[in-house]
């Protein structure tokens, strides 16, 4: 028979883990708001920066090396245009630094092994850029840990721009050099409060497609110094953005999935009160029905 005193502090300590999943349910819920609204913010100056680059490069800028030497490597805008052989992948990982959040980094992880198996399949080097302390744990066990070579972990709760710029410098850098020459970043794209999807984009080298020509004329655009001047300043801004877009993307689906993780959790543990509870009545009946038996019994012997 079932110890009565171990079902209800049984009962207690599941009461107990579901007050934590309900009070951590709320809290993500008030993040995803934060972040959905950040992200939201963010969509009108990163389509305004995406429509006037892509203008840029239909005007066809002077692509060539540059002799001069620049402090940091994400200002040498021409390397990052140019497009190498491809025998190194740069891939950026976004994931989040804290688990209780369902199968969120478990997905990423599961995409980025599988896409570098087909870089291998093709004889193609990679490295990793990972964001996120579970993404770094878990890619340093299930991949080579010499491919990582760079991994932030600890970033501000709210992603801000300045450390998208520290991310975007040494991609730059390890692009400039050689090191890789294409960058994927594999983040997740979130839809709502209850779906997220995991996706590739392809950040460097910057390419866009050539749209189709529009009926009437384009107005004509005229470059203050010079339209090479003016694309060192906005091919900086423009791979910094996108990094940060896909870091807000990936927050905002993060603090999603937390929410509807503990949801679960706080249901499940709500499911499992009663299950233990109706164990607990059944085990006390059967106490009170032995009682009573040994009650009986005892009368009948004395008599």
């Amino acid at each position: 028979m079932p110890n009565l005193k171990d079902i209800k502090r049984r009962i207690l300590s599941v009461h107990n883990t579901q007050k934590i999943t309900r009070a951590m349910k709320m809290v993500a819920a008030a993040k995803v708001k934060k972040t959905e609204a950040l992200l939201k913010a963010s969509l009108p100056y990163s389509g305004e920066l995406l429509k006037m680059i892509k203008r840029l490069m239909a005007a066809k800028p002077l692509i060539e090396k540059s002799q001069e030497k620049y402090v940091k490597a994400i200002d040498n805008y021409p390397e990052l245009l140019i497009q190498r052989e491809l025998k190194t992948v740069g891939i950026l990982v976004v994931t989040s630094d804290k688990g209780l959040a369902g199968a969120y980094n478990a997905n990423i992880v599961r995409t980025t092994l599988r896409r570098i198996r087909e870089f291998e399949e093709n004889n193609i080097d990679y490295k990793l850029f990972v964001v996120g302390n579970k993404g770094y744990q878990a890619l340093k066990r299930k991949a080579a840990p010499e491919k990582i070579v760079h991994f932030y972990t600890k970033l501000p709760a709210v992603p801000t721009p300045g450390a998208s710029a520290v991310i975007a410098e040494d991609i730059a850098e390890s692009y400039v050099n050689g090191g890789i020459d294409r960058l994927e970043i594999i983040t997740t794209y979130f839809k709502s409060s209850l779906s997220y999807e995991v996706q590739i984009w392809q950040l460097l080298p910057l390419t866009f497609q050539t749209e189709k020509e529009k009926q009437g004329i384009e107005p004509e655009m005229m470059f203050e110094p010079d339209l090479e001047s003016v694309l060192q300043k906005i091919v900086p801004l423009y791979i910094s953005n996108r990094i940060y877009h896909a870091i807000i993307e990936a927050a905002t689906s993060e603090q999603a999935a937390r929410m509807q993780a503990m949801s679960a959790a706080t249901t499940n543990a709500g499911d499992m009160i009663k299950i233990l509870t109706i164990d607990y009545n059944k085990a006390r009946q059967a106490s009170i029905t032995q009682e009573l038996l040994e009650v009986v019994n005892g009368a009948e012997a004395l008599r």
